[in-house]
Order: C-alpha cells, then sequence, then structure tokens
C-alpha cells in the first residue's frame, strides 16, 4: 500500500516522503480500515520534528474511512462500516491508503459528513470531552454559576470545547483569541465572552468580574501561568495539553488549585477504559447528525500528496490555524 511519512526527523518539506510499505498485520481486536479522509494536528507536527521514526514512520492521528477486515474478536463492526477514530501515537497512523486500529477506540462516521469532514472531529473532541469530563470532573448539565476560561479558543481543541461546554453544561466560557478572525469565529462557536491572551488576561478577567473556577490551558501554558494562577478562583482547576518546557506549580498552593493534563492517547496507549473513546465518538456522531455541534473544519486539501501534507504541517506549526484543515485519505 502507500503511506506518506518520514524517516528522520526534521522540516515538513525536507523529511516527507510517500512509499509503498506492507500493509498492516491485525490484532484480534483490530479493524483494518480503507483511510478516505485525515486531519492534521499538533501531535503530527511535534513526532516529525522530534521523534526519531526509527525506520518509516507514518504519521496520522486522525481518520475516517471504511472497515474491510475485521479481527477475530472483533463484536462492535463489520466489513463497510463507515467510521471515524483518533487512533493510537503508539501505532501506525493514517496518512496510508489502510490502518489497523482498536474497535474500541473508534466511532461511527456521522451520516451527515463526508469522509474527509468527518476525519476532523476526533482527536480534538475526545480530547475536550476527556478535560471537561474526566479532568474537571463536571458532570452533563452541572456547573451552574460557574465559568471556563479557554486560552486558545481558535484552535481545533478549544473549537469544539467551546461547543460542548455550551451544549452539555450550564458554564459560562471565556475564550482567549488575538485577531479579529480568531475572534468572530470563537464567538461562532458559542463562547459568552471574548479576550485577548496577547494582552494582560487577569485585568480583562477582572473587567468582567468574572474568576474561573476552570481554566483549560490549551496553548502557551508557560507564558500564561503567573497570571493563570492569579486570575483562578480559590480551589480552582487547571487543564493542559500543551509540553511547557518548565512549569513551578507551587505558586498554585495558597489557592488550593489542582492542576492536571489531558492527553487522549492515554486510554489507548495503556488500554484503560478504552470503550469510554468508542462510546464518545458515537455521542458525537449522533450530536453532528443533530445539528447540535457544528463541524470545525476551516480548510480542505484536494487531495493528499507529499506536498499538500507538507503545506498542512507547516501550516499547523505557524499557529494561525482556525479550527481544524483536513485532506482526503489515500484511499479516496
Amino acid at each position: 500500500m502507500k503511506a506518506l511519512g518520514y524517516e528522520r526527523t526534521g522540516a515538513a518539506g525536507e523529511v516527507l516522503v510517500q512509499q509503498d510499505i506492507d500493509r498492516p498485520e491485525i490484532g484480534p481486536r483490530d479493524l483494518l480500515v480503507a483511510v478516505k479522509g485525515i486531519s492534521v494536528n499538533p501531535v503530527d507536527v511535534k513526532l516529525r520534528a522530534n521523534r526519531d521514526p526509527q525506520g518509516f514512520g507514518t504519521l496520522g492521528f486522525d481518520a475516517a474511512g471504511v472497515v474491510v477486515q475485521t479481527g477475530a474478536e472483533v463484536t462492535g463492526y463489520r466489513i463497510g462500516d463507515e467510521v471515524f477514530y483518533a487512533g493510537d501515537v503508539t501505532r501506525a497512523g493514517s496518512n496510508a491508503e489502510f490502518q489497523a486500529v482498536d474497535e474500541r477506540i473508534v466511532g461511527r462516521k456521522p451520516v451527515s459528513m463526508d469522509f474527509t469532514e468527518a476525519a476532523g472531529m476526533p482527536l480534538t473532541t475526545i480530547t475536550a470531552w476527556e478535560m471537561l469530563f474526566d479532568s474537571f470532573r463536571l458532570t452533563e448539565g452541572g456547573g451552574t454559576g460557574q465559568s471556563l476560561l479557554v486560552i486558545g479558543g481558535a484552535g481545533g481543541v478549544g473549537s469544539i470545547l467551546i461547543q460542548l461546554a455550551k451544549k452539555l453544561t450550564a458554564l459560562t466560557v471565556i475564550a482567549t483569541a488575538s485577531r479579529p478572525e480568531t475572534q468572530d469565529w470563537v464567538r461562532k462557536m458559542g463562547a459568552d465572552h471574548v479576550i485577548d491572551h496577547r494582552q494582560d488576561l487577569v485585568a480583562q478577567m477582572r473587567d468582567l468580574n468574572i474568576a474561573p473556577q476552570y481554566v483549560a490551558s490549551l496553548t502557551g501554558t508557560e507564558q500564561h501561568w503567573p497570571a493563570i494562577i492569579e486570575l483562578i478562583a480559590p480551589r480552582g482547576h487547571v487543564a493542559l495539553i500543551d509540553d511547557p518546557a518548565s512549569l513551578n506549580i507551587l505558586p498554585a498552593k495558597p489557592k488550593a488549585l489542582s492542576v492536571s493534563w489531558e492527553f487522549m492517547f492515554a486510554r489507548p496507549m495503556f488500554g484503560a477504559d478504552m470503550l469510554a473513546q468508542r462510546d464518545l465518538l458515537n455521542r458525537l456522531s449522533a450530536m453532528l447528525d443533530a445539528g447540535d455541534l457544528q463541524s470545525t473544519v476551516t480548510r480542505r486539501a484536494d487531495s493528499l500528496t507529499v506536498q499538500t501534507l507538507a503545506a498542512a504541517h507547516e501550516l499547523q506549526e505557524s499557529g494561525r490555524v482556525i479550527g481544524k484543515q483536513v485532506l482526503p485519505g489515500l484511499s479516496a
């Protein structure tokens, strides 16, 4: 099969190549999926730039496609089913004609979306969902009288986190965005208030007279850390997804804050409660089909080639992506 990947770390335009490789072997709980849509996420560019693939590494941690083979112990899916998923960072990715993926982290593709658009939703939604209901331990309908600050609201995770918080909880949502187009976008996603993360966060939150109980720090955590500590309510909770070089959590003690990371690959990596991701993806699919959530896709390529994938990586690295960017799969 054809696959796009890399053999050494470096810039996207220099190291991404196409090769013919063997189809993956599937395990007893695996599906073999003909990949018809993919998206690019920050994890793709981080791994390509920093992780030695020790051979040929296939990236891609969002996909939608059709099941073409099932493992001996698969019970949830049949050949011909249309599915979407975020995959497992420890296994070969979706930038290939076919991908093996554990059925327990796979959901049924929304019928209202084509494969390419559907591929833009799984990873960011799982991240946002787990942040709300696992990290913050909110319950659906909960959060009355409380608020959530989303730092980096216009990115992929922020775009769906705002929507989920407004649809499934009673939280007031404040999102940060620094450009007119990103500010318009987070309002479209449903943010109640918008502030600028390039300006004084503490002063802006004071102007709103809001001390949030929850802070989702999706980007620039190290830079914003002192402001987060100052503006958050006592006994509040900070959840982050980025990789600060250093983070001194001692200043969080006087307010008795909780600090946690969200990493959606933890469940598949360690085999921990994996069916939770299937359940939430199926819930996502139903909500998208019902019109309760809107697509966060803002950019889509016409084909998947070395050149279009490299361009998508470069745009992701620029930090200027609004929502999600998607490409057709190699089996499209």
